[in-house]
């Protein structure tokens, strides 16, 4: 078992428990393939929620200042996080990013870019319609739905793969791309919400 596998063990056994998980969709995951994951962002327990939830390995990009804490910079690397400086344009995140995707690896990312505790999705950037775009890779949106709070249950759901290779086709625009990501993301919290029930 390598690292990430013992890690997301471990998570699993400690988060299980507290939130009773539910994971719904896993069979829309391709067993194959680069997948930009996109997902809504409500808790700082998103990333590895969702990547415990995952059938396949997940590379996130995490805040650079993250890779300066002593115990976390050599933590994070294993876990297949890679740095990413924040509100900058950083053209070695987006490569390492996109040459993953290209890799027929799975790459996470939370579009709208920071936590958002409203409830309500927010707008996604325009990085994500970029990644998916540029990553010769289709895209599974995911929804979480909390709240996070011990014995309260959060649902992970991942939807069924966007295919991008109509709007490569068509060169659409990043920011085009990324609104169709969050619809896609919306239609899954209106689904699986329970107060939409």
């Amino acid at each position: 078992m390598d690292f990430y596998q013992f890690a997301k063990t471990v998570v699993f056994n400690v988060l299980k428990p507290i939130y009773r998980m539910e994971v719904i969709g896993k069979e829309n995951f391709p067993a194959e393939g680069g997948i930009l994951l996109c997902s809504n962002h409500i808790d700082n327990l998103d990333p590895p929620m969702v990547g415990i939830c995952s059938p396949r390995p997940v590379n996130f990009m995490a805040k650079e200042e993250l890779f300066k804490v002593p115990i976390l910079k050599s933590i994070l690397p294993k876990v297949h996080a890679f740095p990413v400086k924040r509100g900058l344009s950083d053209r070695q995140a987006l490569r390492v990013a996109i040459d993953t995707l290209k890799d027929g690896q799975v790459v996470g990312l939370f579009p709208e870019g920071t936590r958002n505790k409203s409830g309500k999705l927010g707008k996604g950037f325009s990085g994500a319609g970029f990644f998916a775009l540029r990553g010769n890779a289709n895209v599974v949106p995911c929804a979480i739905i909390g709240p996070y709070k011990p014995f309260r249950k959060v649902k992970v759901v991942f939807g069924k793969p966007i295919d991008m290779e109509p709007y490569r086709e068509t060169k659409a625009k990043a920011e085009e791309v990324t609104q169709v990501i969050m619809d896609h993301i919306q239609l899954l919290l209106n689904e699986h919400h329970p107060e939409n029930k």
